[in-house]
């Protein structure tokens, strides 16, 4: 049996994760999603990327999980990667969904255009204000799923995306898998694409846009499920 702990993206809480976890239990596996500090429930919680980074481990050591599957979408994928490597043989698998991942020493918005991002910490108190609905044109949601994300969504804490990630062994050492979603565009993050280019990574694409577990919840729990008997 795998223990999947699943970590949504900016805005996000583990109320973004309610159609995946069920799939995930009824294949026969335990699923635990996970709200990170300062986000949903935990909103007003100061929090950096450090912190984020010990949600996971502290969930993980909290419930004594062992073959451990963590996932991160979108921005918890750079502290997912993190807490994999320091989780140790407890891990089996770490998946990135359509996520950025750790690079030593760069914050979550370096690697990119993040200017937009920086502007809006700046303007909003240091915190990432969920998008417009207009912005999530393109990526395969109902107006209604659209709609919740909006008005469920949580200001992102800002330190977490500035702070540094710190990662003690290379990333390549982690078995990972990347799932692209490729209404979000094909390019995959550095170092994820040289990674899945030398084959040490698996690669996955999924015909949707950037929030998988609201436009094909039942699609990406099968692609993590078959993610978790990977060798």
């Amino acid at each position: 049996m795998t223990r999947f702990v699943v970590v949504a993206g900016a805005w996000l809480g583990a109320w973004a994760w309610d159609e995946v976890v069920p799939e995930l239990r009824a294949a026969g596996h335990e699923a635990y999603a996970l709200t990170l500090s300062g986000l949903a429930e935990k909103q007003g919680v100061a929090a950096g990327q450090q912190t984020h980074v010990q949600d996971i481990i502290d969930e993980v050591e909290r419930l004594d999980l062992r073959d451990v599957v963590l996932v991160g979408h979108s921005y918890s994928g750079v502290p997912v990667g993190q807490a994999a490597e320091r989780i140790g043989d407890r891990l089996t698998r770490v998946v990135f969904v359509d996520s950025g991942v750790p690079v030593d020493g760069e914050s979550a918005l370096d690697g990119f255009p993040s200017d937009p991002v920086r502007k809006s910490l700046a303007e909003n108190g240091g915190v990432w204000p969920p998008p417009d609905p207009a912005d999530f044109a393109g990526q395969d949601l109902t107006g209604e799923q659209i709609a919740r994300i909006v008005t469920d969504g949580t200001p992102h804490p800002g330190a977490s995306l500035t702070e540094p990630a710190v990662l003690a062994h290379p990333l390549g050492d982690l078995p990972a898998t990347y799932v692209k979603c490729l209404l979000d565009g094909d390019e995959l993050p550095a170092p994820a694409d040289e990674l899945v280019a030398s084959g040490r990574w698996e690669l996955v694409r999924m015909d949707t846009g950037h929030w998988p577990m609201f436009s094909r919840p039942l699609e990406l729990a099968r692609v993590l499920v078959e993610s978790a008997t990977r060798p």
